[in-house]
């Protein structure tokens, strides 16, 4: 297949902006640019799929280019239902530094940051030179301003869709970006920067959007009881990845080896079918984990994760010792004590007490191999130092230490 073809059997083309974009694609050569704003000091696991287009591009001979919002970043992209908190100046610095160089390590993408046009501009000269070309009825009709006009918007966020679409322009002129790469909830914005690239210039830029990566029930993939998967493993292990994508739903996870592997279109009808015919062997699960984790933390890493896995479902809390430790918050401590329920809520193997209460009285839970069936239960600080193997259903587990 040649690369529209294999984008759009693996379900990674939702809007495009022009019908040419299937010839373009195909023929290579394009200088295009995928952007994230350093909200955090990591990348996670949505980054990841998104940015994994991008290498595929790369890959059929596209120029890709990595924008980190440094400037767009102080501002806030408008989120679905709330404004977006404000972070400070120091932190926006050091997101990027983090994220630029893990984007470089992984991907080996150029990265740039649009702090160093944005922050020059005078407000004044980009009204005249540039806000002059926005219509703000097309504004207000656009998803990402039109889904917050009846809770309310405020002006800064407004104005965010007027600095991503400058972004576009300016690597346009400078970079001779002529195509952008981003998720479905950008559609607004991208194509602003195709406007204002039209009415500027008189020339036409082009782009498409990827669905967001989800769950059966639509929520977004890439976060397990409300913590995000991230790629650094200091925030997330090997094992502990390891042990997310082994627990993917059977219904999804060949749309996950679609958007976040390189296997080919043989290989994953292959899984598909052992998926169904031996659901149990999680055959589709293990090759999932395999080629993420080993082209995030390589081999040696994903080997590791396995036989921890592996001998941990084997010997219990014989292995505790080569576990990852999840520190539990001395504050939780009562008298030196933790009890059940607080203790799963602190793992994140429970969103709270109600559900940690559930998954004990209905026998799910055990610790270091004993299953516990009152949910007053306490553990010592002196047992949590020693290591504590916590189970919920057969496959999540947790070391708890402090």
């Amino acid at each position: 297949m040649e690369i529209y073809e294999e984008l759009v059997w693996r379900g990674l083309i939702k809007d495009v902006s022009d019908p040419s974009i299937k010839e373009k694609l195909n023929a290579g050569g394009m200088t295009f640019y995928i952007g994230t704003d350093p909200t955090g000091d990591s990348l996670h696991i949505g980054h990841f799929s998104s940015f994994l287009i991008s290498t595929r591009l790369k890959k059929a001979g596209h120029h890709p280019i990595l924008l980190v919002g440094g400037g767009t970043g102080l501002i806030g992209d408008p989120k679905p239902d709330a404004e977006r908190p404000m972070i400070t100046h120091e932190e926006v610095e050091h997101n990027f530094a983090c994220l630029k160089a893990q984007a470089e390590k992984l991907f080996g993408f150029e990265v740039v940051n649009n702090a160093d046009w944005l922050s020059k501009i005078n407000i004044i000269d980009f009204l005249r030179d540039t806000g002059k070309f926005f219509n703000v009825n097309q504004m207000l009709a656009k998803d990402i301003v039109a889904r917050r006009l009846d809770s309310g918007i405020t002006f800064t966020e407004f104005t965010y869709m007027t600095l991503q679409a400058y972004d576009f322009w300016y690597l346009f002129k400078n970079k001779g970006v002529t195509f952008q790469v981003a998720g479905q909830d950008q559609w607004g914005n991208i194509t602003a920067g195709i406007d204002l690239i039209r009415r500027k210039e008189g020339k036409e830029a082009y782009a498409f959007t990827m669905p967001l990566l989800t769950k059966s029930d639509g929520t977004k993939f890439g976060k397990t009881n409300g913590k995000a998967i991230w790629l650094d493993r200091e925030k997330t292990s090997p094992y502990e990845m390891y042990q997310f994508f082994i627990n993917s739903e059977d219904s999804k996870v060949i749309d996950y080896l679609k958007f976040l592997t390189f296997l080919t279109k043989e290989e994953i009808e292959d899984l598909e079918r052992k998926n169904k015919e031996h659901p149990e062997l999680r055959e589709a699960h293990k090759a999932l984990a395999k080629e993420v984790i080993t082209f995030i933390h390589g081999e040696e890493a994903f080997k590791e994760a396995y036989a921890q896995a592996n001998a941990l479902f084997a010997k219990g809390a014989d292995v505790l010792k080569d576990m990852p430790t999840t520190k539990v918050d001395a504050s939780l401590l009562v008298d030196g004590k933790i009890d059940i329920l607080t203790l799963m809520v602190a793992l994140e193997l429970a969103s709270s007490k109600s559900e940690a209460r559930r998954s004990v009285e209905q026998g799910g839970v055990s610790v270091n191999d004993e299953k516990v069936l009152d949910p007053k239960k306490t553990y010592s600080s002196e047992e949590l130092t020693k290591g504590l193997l916590v189970k919920k259903g057969k496959k999540n587990f947790k070391k708890a230490g402090i």
